[in-house]
């Protein structure tokens, strides 16, 4: 193990950029986020300050980076690349909707902005633990991305997913406007969730309506309960809203206050983005089912090489039914439980620290079991102390394209931002190209 101050001039890597980024998640104990370039970056085109928000989330960001060989960041990229090839027969579809609600059935023309692809960096490499459709953090870790100082410089860059302009974002959401309306103009994006600003990430809603103003477009923040529809028109205080950037997790809007943003879309009065149908057919736990049914996939004309790449990336996954829940019980150690139509790691179980009042619980059914895939870590120091805190992987995608990957810091069971030294952190990509050396780390050690 390094000291935080020790040099790594002339230390030989492993060859493999694999074996040199989990050997730098180790030994490279660095501080990379310059704090005053990230205070300007969140300030945004508005000077507006988030300093006192900012302040009650002292574990958003994690002041260290993450190392990712190129290999692994390859894989994930193809693995997305073989789930959108999957998800768009005939044949998902009907398993999909055979258990979504009606209201996914829907079909917009929207792709839906923003899906998170999250995984573990296991012993053996990326394995996908579940798909999001309205992911957070992404303008954020844009924000982060701008705040990097080198670390162990100059073996590892951001790679070219990495380096997203956030006028890409804008042009995305564009993207979604021309798929459903054509050339139309695009005059009012809504940022909706419920009640806006007690969000943990309620920077970010600020930091969107932001930069639409700053690319022309009108924007507002606000509460579902905030939206009427007056059978034309979705309206946020008596304006019209062309498009609503959907935070909510109310995936199928049912609930009361989501009344007026379910007529419009149904209606196809508003462009929503994420909506229901994406939620349906990608982020459902129970399509991690079918995803890792090789005999399924057999059946539907999944080539060969997109089952490889699903079978080795994506952890056996079945569903919990009551008819099926004891078989459970013996193996529950190798297993994490999800519920189906869980999100934010909500009553989610390691299988090794269940107890029985629970177990039961989850025997009613509505639960999946996916094998259990033990996260990688990174070493960093906290309040001078080194520690070792798990990390997962997120990939931002939108239409099968990745734009963004960030790494997640915590302790305990899952991702919480209530770590000390946890949070968002940079990822970094490590190159497969020829023998690595490290040079000391910058940052001030």
């Amino acid at each position: 193990m390094n000291s935080p101050s020790s040099s790594f001039s002339g230390l030989v890597l492993p060859n493999d950029c694999r074996d040199a980024a989990a050997f730098l998640n180790r030994g490279c104990v660095c501080s990379s986020v310059d704090h005053e370039r990230l205070r300007h970056a969140l300030e945004g085109e508005g000077g507006i300050s988030h300093t006192a928000l900012l302040a009650t989330r002292p574990h958003l960001f994690s002041d260290t980076t993450v190392f990712v060989a190129e290999a692994h960041l390859q894989f994930m990229a193809d693995l997305i690349a073989a789930i959108e090839r999957v998800i768009a027969l005939a044949p998902w579809r009907d398993r999909v909707f055979s258990h979504a609600p009606e209201i996914a059935r829907h079909s917009p023309r929207a792709a839906g902005v923003f899906l998170g692809y999250d995984f573990h960096l296991g012993a053996e490499g990326p394995r996908l633990i579940e798909i999001n459709t309205n992911a957070g953090g992404a303008l954020l870790n844009a924000k982060l991305l701008r705040a990097q100082r080198a670390c162990c410089a100059p073996l590892t860059s951001t790679s070219a997913a990495q380096v997203m302009a956030e006028s890409d974002f804008v042009a995305m959401f564009r993207e979604e406007w021309r798929l459903a309306r054509g050339d139309r103009s695009l005059g009012r994006i809504a940022i909706v969730d419920e009640a806006p600003a007690g969000q943990f990430l309620a920077t970010e809603f600020e930091l969107f309506r932001q930069l639409f103003e700053a690319n022309g477009i009108l924007a507002v923040v606000a509460d579902p309960g905030e939206l009427s529809f007056d059978g034309e028109s979705l309206l946020c205080g008596g304006q019209i809203v062309d498009l609503v950037y959907n935070r909510l997790t109310d995936f199928s809007l049912a609930h009361p206050q989501n009344e007026a943003l379910r007529a419009a879309y149904l209606a196809d009065a508003v462009v929503l983005t994420p909506h229901p149908q994406a939620h349906a057919l990608y982020a459902d736990k129970r399509n991690l089912v079918a995803l890792t049914d090789e005999a399924w996939l057999t059946e539907v004309g999944v080539s060969e090489a997109d089952k490889r790449l699903l079978m080795t990336g994506i952890p056996r996954t079945e569903e919990v039914l009551t008819e099926n829940a004891e078989a459970f019980w013996s193996s529950r150690k190798q297993l994490f439980f999800k519920p189906a139509a869980g999100y934010g790691s909500k009553a989610t179980y390691r299988g090794d620290k269940l107890t029985t009042r629970v177990f039961a619980e989850i025997s009613r059914g509505g639960y999946i079991a996916q094998a259990l895939v033990t996260p990688s870590e990174r070493r960093l120091l906290v309040d001078g102390v080194e520690q070792d805190l798990k990390l997962d992987l997120r990939n931002y995608v939108y239409q099968g394209k990745v734009q963004l990957v960030s790494a997640r810091l915590y302790q305990g069971q899952t991702t919480n931002f209530r770590t000390p030294g946890g949070g968002f952190a940079a990822v970094f990509s490590v190159s497969c190209q020829g023998e690595q050396k490290v040079c000391k780390p910058d940052g001030g050690h």
